[in-house]
């Protein structure tokens, strides 16, 4: 039996990663498993409220990389994971966590997947999604504001304090390393040519 093999997708906040990985997780269908790094933020209810809104989300230490690792190296043995829940109100993980199935194909998809060895060394396949400062700002209020409560003042602040510092620091230079750069604004097109790549039609 054949290993499942990993796609990583990594781009800026709000550059398309989301949407590239439900594209393919919803045409590929049970060949594939998609996990984003979005889940696997540290929890942070040992830390009152306002120390919470201190902590840079933006940069790669806010994530339990150990249980990102671990999650991906279980799906890569074709086992399931547990995947945690997070509630970003709240900057806390929730009880429940989600079981995630085996697939011959893994979809991981986040802001910084690429800057990790073990991950890199475990991809099959990498796209890095390139997309300018004002259109990620401009995704990332649309989608803050509606889905986590955050009013656009204080998003648009988190993105020049640190959104955009980060990008620069720890999130673009993966576009270096990514076997496929993608436009933000991929459609049809783009979506069929990655389709046709030799690793999802054999998979």
């Amino acid at each position: 039996m054949t290993a499942p093999s990993l796609i990583v997708i990594a781009g800026g906040s709000g550059s398309g990663k989301s949407h590239l990985a439900r594209q393919l997780r919803h045409t590929l269908g049970s060949r594939s498993a998609m996990m984003t790094l979005d889940h696997f933020y540290h929890d942070l209810a040992h830390l009152d409220p306002a120390q919470r809104e201190l902590v840079n989300f933006d940069h790669p230490d806010a994530i339990d990389w150990a249980a990102v690792e671990a999650a991906v190296s279980r799906l890569s043995a074709s086992l399931p994971a547990e995947i945690p829940r997070y509630d970003f109100a709240t900057h806390t993980r929730l009880k429940e966590t989600e079981r995630l199935d085996a697939a011959p194909l893994v979809i991981l998809e986040g802001l910084w997947p690429l800057t990790r060895p073990a991950l890199q060394d475990a991809s099959s396949l990498s796209i890095f999604i390139e997309c300018p400062a004002d259109l990620r700002l401009a995704r990332r209020i649309a989608r803050d504001t509606v889905e986590r409560g955050r009013s656009e003042e204080s998003v648009r602040r988190q993105f020049l304090d640190h959104v955009a510092p980060m990008h620069e620091l720890h999130v673009q230079s993966q576009a270096s390393i990514a076997d496929l750069i993608f436009p933000h604004d991929f459609g049809k097109a783009e979506i069929a040519s990655l389709l046709n790549h030799p690793l999802l039609t054999n998979s």
